[in-house]
């Protein structure tokens, strides 16, 4: 057994971290004990086991009879045209070990037809494109003897089709069923009858669906509900049924819910009646009827492969005649009512593209059934039952192509010719293409059209200004540990050469938006790209690169991940809507008083410490650095302090020189004063504000949830939360003031004296107003109103430019450094810092306390990633390509929503562009622009006239941004008419024109607005 096989070494979490966040611990941990086995490393079989590779089991042993061919080359990312004539697995072994250093990869020889006994050792089993029904049966029923029994799966790809098939054994059991992390919520009452009514809080919505179990916590006079599970039954979003509540006292106050997981358990069929009897995963909302056909279609091939030793071959009459000869002992088969009669035009399209390869496809499958391998080790989300079925029908040519168009060339793009025909594939060469974003989707597209060849004649432009870090290994494939801190756009680039050498591709570092939309991605470059790619991870660019498409009317592919879940939106000028037609609602904001007083949720508690890291170390240092920058010399400031001036920050700054520290064991005082402040004397001020019986003005009580009221905590030193705080604390602060701190300096028998020794300041009641109106916003004001402060740091700074009084003050104290906040690194004390102050606040308003992970992973926003969502999607984006290039009608593209933890996999068509009516009988989309012509003497009358002759409407009203160019009601505007209308607008030197925004009467006089305006300056 040819190995390569990694040595055994501590795991850095980095590389987990974004997975760990998807799976959690203890199904990271089975997949770090588990064996799996693939055989058959064409472009299917390596999209699954580089994706099983990425996601880390212990173990992965490929197998593969065959040897590299020149159609290997085009659909295998991993092979090279000088890997021709040998072994597929032995060549692509040591270049899967290569994409983590944490899995043994594992080549296993010989025929597995004579002996499979050796599938004994796995855990799960993956057979990819077996043609030998008999093999797959056999492989099938050993695995079921097994025991415990091993998952079985087998996957393929025949040409534009797409199949899997599941069988996990007699009994599966799901410990989650989708994924989704449940958020406790407040209740406001629930009802004594038979089936208990409970109710949410104003404002709270519970997410449960029925079936689903809850249980109850701080309930106050239904004091029963505390204790035991309850299954549910819900009436709307904000209410749900439990059991029988008429025995339980009557509910008060109070209340939160807690959903709990339970497990499910599935039983699994042998693959054999599941030939004829299948359970089908239904997919494409437009094609209802097709799985069945397809399945229908993909046995046929089989058994005819068992019948004539060989495939179908593409347009060939007389194949497709006896495949069609096939499905009529089969048809009768099938359960009653689940076809009636084959589907003559799948079978064709099957038999006639059988033999290529759609490599997009193999790239969406391969993250679905790795996916599948990756639930059969954890028990984590819930798995295909039992077949899916997919197809890209579309790409096909019709309009009677001679079957020449598809004859193999002998290159390394006909298993794709075969598929799309040679006219399609020279128009994808020739494709200018322009890519946002070169991270797991951007990796992976650019993977797939390497592969593809689109843009070997064109140009791939690809731009990303970040560099690479530990954690994108995980699933951004084209890295490697030797690549960390560089560009990931040019690497990227040449990893892709390497898959292809004739891509052109040219990658840039530029960020995208308003910066550079003049620089370097301004319209003309827009309009000589043909197709713009986004592989984005957030919201803000997707809505810029959105609007830039939109005026430039260019093709987008708009996609998405997160977790498990993926999408997929084709946006197509004068077709379809565009991104920002279905916005995301705005997320909900915290009240500010709910942050700084009144935290009922540890999300709360995590967003205060966020917010404490940023004003303590970033915002703060900051202001007090850029302050000295423009107060250069403290004599002048205080000068201008005694004549009764003012600037800006000048309080808070000169309170900060006050207390500015200079060595460690300072900054650990100031860091256990920080502790008593934020957790002892915060909760005294409230419970002193605000006693026990205190009231609202509609006389209820003030403590009524969701507040929570606090209680102080004292500092005990045995406590490893209340040590981790002071350390992070006084690192940051150390950081802040430059100061160099040691490891010994930080060690607890080091830091406990210097806390033991500190003088921690007595409470006394607090003067400043506590608020409590959740409509306020956060004070901005740091000018203060107190005549003493100002007073006392003016007598504080004339004291220390005083040289004969005190030491003067030293230029490096005028400096302090902001710590700008990074997630990803253990040993500068940031995520310590906010991970205790976190629980800390949490624990003193007795909110349970959350672990270290989740923490981080609210506090960074990270966004939880899985390589197998990554592959799925970017192979969906890629069959989108092709048509886009294909150029189709709307029902032949495809939307896609996928929740690999359900799983769900919905296709459906894009929503088409909406028309609004400016006029009678003159309609308009978002995609429309209109053009109009001048000159330097042109006048706002002539624009007027020229507009109306040619669109038949008057305009009322020409605006410019926020500029107005004329507003008859604006006093003078009148006077304008006859002014040329250069002399208002704003435009850039290098642009010969400038997009307005013009407003006509409605038909019942109201403003209504046309489509954009390019005034063009000849």
């Amino acid at each position: 057994m040819a190995t390569s096989e990694s040595q055994p070494m501590e795991i850095d979490d980095s590389l987990y971290s974004r997975q760990r966040y998807v799976l959690g611990d203890n199904a990271m941990k089975k997949m770090a004990q588990s064996k799996v086995f693939v055989s058959g490393m064409d472009g299917l079989g390596v999209e699954i086991a580089k994706n099983i590779v990425l996601a880390g089991v212990k173990e992965l042993v490929i197998h593969d009879t065959d040897s590299v061919t020149i159609d290997d080359i085009g659909t295998q990312f991993f092979l090279r045209e000088s890997d021709l004539d040998r072994n597929r697995a032995e060549v692509t072994c040591p270049r899967l070990s290569e994409l983590n250093p944490y899995v043994t990869v594992k080549v296993l020889g010989g025929d597995l037809d004579e002996e499979m006994s050796v599938l004994d050792t796995f855990t799960c089993v993956i057979f990819v494109n077996y043609l030998s029904l008999q093999s797959l049966e056999c492989a099938n029923k050993r695995c079921r003897k097994s025991d415990p029994q091993i998952r079985f799966i087998s996957a393929s790809t025949c040409g534009v089709f797409a199949s899997v098939f599941n069988d996990f054994g007699d009994s599966f059991e799901v410990l989650d069923k989708n994924g989704e992390e449940f958020h406790e919520f407040f209740i406001s009452g629930v009802t004594r009858c038979e089936k208990g009514v409970v109710t949410c809080l104003e404002n709270e919505l519970h997410n449960l669906e029925s079936g689903d179990f809850v249980t109850f916590k701080e309930v106050q006079g239904m004091v029963e509900l505390n204790s035991g599970e309850y299954k549910v039954d819900v009436l709307s979003p904000k209410e749900f049924t439990i059991s029988d509540t008429s025995g339980f006292k009557d509910y008060t106050t109070g209340g939160i819910c807690l959903p709990i997981k339970k497990p499910i358990h599935l039983s699994f069929k042998p693959l054999r009646p599941q030939l004829h009897n299948p359970n089908i995963l239904m997919c494409d909302l437009g094609k209802l009827d097709a799985p069945p056909q397809i399945h229908l279609a993909y046995i046929t091939m089989l058994h005819f492969v068992l019948k004539y030793k060989r495939k179908p071959q593409p347009h060939d009459e007389k194949d497709f005649q006896l495949m069609l000869q096939l499905t009529e002992g089969f048809v009768s088969k099938f359960e009653a009512g689940l076809l009636d009669k084959p589907d003559i035009d799948i079978i064709r399209d099957m038999s006639n593209t059988c033999t290529g390869t759609l490599q997009p496809l193999c790239a969406t499958l391969g993250g679905i059934v790795a996916q599948e391998a990756l639930i059969a080790l954890t028990n984590k989300f819930t798995p295909i039952e039992q077949w899916m079925h997919l197809d890209a029908r579309e790409v096909i040519p019709r309009d009677d192509i001679a079957a020449q168009e598809f004859d193999r060339k002998g290159d390394r793009y006909d298993p794709l010719r075969i598929c799309i025909g040679d006219t399609l594939l020279q128009k994808l060469k020739g494709v200018n293409s322009f890519m946002v974003g070169c991270g797991a989707i951007g990796c992976e597209m650019i993977k797939n059209i390497a592969l593809i060849g689109m843009s070997t004649k064109g140009r791939l432009t690809v731009t990303d200004n970040d560099l690479i870090e530990k954690s994108n290994l995980n699933r951004q494939f084209l890295f490697r540990d030797r690549h960390i801190q560089k560009p990931k756009s040019i690497t990227a680039a040449q990893s892709a050469v390497e898959i292809n050498p004739e891509l052109r591709i040219e990658p840039q570092q530029n960020k995208v938006g308003p910066q550079t939309e003049l620089s370097h991605y301004n319209d003309e470059f827009f309009l000589n790209q043909d197709i713009i790619i986004n592989a984005l991870d957030n919201v803000e660019t997707r809505m810029y690169m959105d609007a830039r498409c939109v005026t430039n009317q260019r093709p987008l592919l708009e996609s998405g991940t997160m977790g498990a879940k993926g999408h997929v939106q084709v946006i197509i000028p004068f077709l379809t809507e565009s991104y920002a037609s279905q916005a995301d609602p705005p997320e909900k904001d915290v009240p500010y008083c709910t942050l700084k007083s009144f935290p009922s949720t540890i999300e709360h508690c995590i967003q205060w410490a966020r917010d404490k890291f940023e004003s303590l170390f970033v915002q703060k240092p900051q202001m007090y650095s850029q302050f000295w920058n423009v107060n250069i010399d403290p004599s002048h400031l205080l000068a201008k302090m005694q004549q009764g001036q003012l600037p800006e920050n000048c309080i808070p700054v000169i309170k900060m020189l006050g207390k500015k520290v200079t060595t460690f064991r300072e900054c650990v005082e100031v860091a256990r004063v920080k502790f008593e402040r934020y957790f002892n004397h915060k909760a005294r001020n409230l419970c002193h504000a605000f006693p026990d019986d205190h009231k609202l003005e509609d006389g209820s009580p003030f403590w009524a949830s969701p507040k929570r009221k606090p209680e102080q905590i004292i500092f005990d030193p045995k406590d490893s939360t209340h040590i981790e705080f002071v350390i992070a604390s006084a690192k940051l602060i150390a950081f802040r003031s430059s100061i160099q701190v040691t490891r010994q300096e930080c060690e607890l028998g080091a830091i406990l004296p210097m806390i033991e020794n500190t003088a921690v300041p007595v409470w006394k009641k607090s003067s400043k107003k506590i608020e409590t109106d959740e409509t306020k916003t956060k004070e901005t004001s740091d000018v203060p109103s107190d005549k003493n402060i100002v007073e006392e740091c003016t007598e504080y700074l004339a004291r220390a430019v005083n040289i004969k009084v005190s030491p003067p003050i030293q230029k490096h104290e005028l400096v302090m450094q902001a710590n700008k906040f990074e997630k990803d690194d253990d040993s500068n004390a940031h995520i310590d810092f906010i991970a205790s102050a976190s629980n800390l606040r949490a624990k003193m308003y007795l909110i349970e306390n959350a672990d270290r992970l989740k923490i981080k992973r609210i506090a960074g926003r990270i966004v939880p990633a899985i390589a197998t969502t990554t592959a799925a999607v970017s192979g969906l984006v890629a069959l989108e390509l092709i048509k886009l290039v294909k150029v189709c009608k709307l029902e032949d593209y495809k939307n896609c929503f996928m929740s690999l933890a359900v799983p769900t996999i919905l296709f459906s068509e894009p929503g088409p562009v909406a028309k609004s009516e400016v006029c009678p009988g003159l309609f308009v989309s978002l995609w429309d622009k209109w053009e109009v012509r001048g000159s330097d003497t042109f006048t706002i009358k002539q624009f007027i006239t020229d507009v109306t002759s040619r669109f038949k409407i008057t305009p009322t009203m020409i605006v410019q941004g926020v500029k107005m160019i004329y507003v008859p009601l604006m006093p003078g505007h009148s006077k304008r008419l006859n002014q040329p209308i250069n002399k208002f607008i704003l435009k850039n030197e290098s642009q010969n024109y400038v997009d307005l925004v013009v407003t006509f009467d409605g038909a019942e006089g109201e403003d209504v607005n046309g489509p954009p305006i390019r005034y063009i300056i000849s």
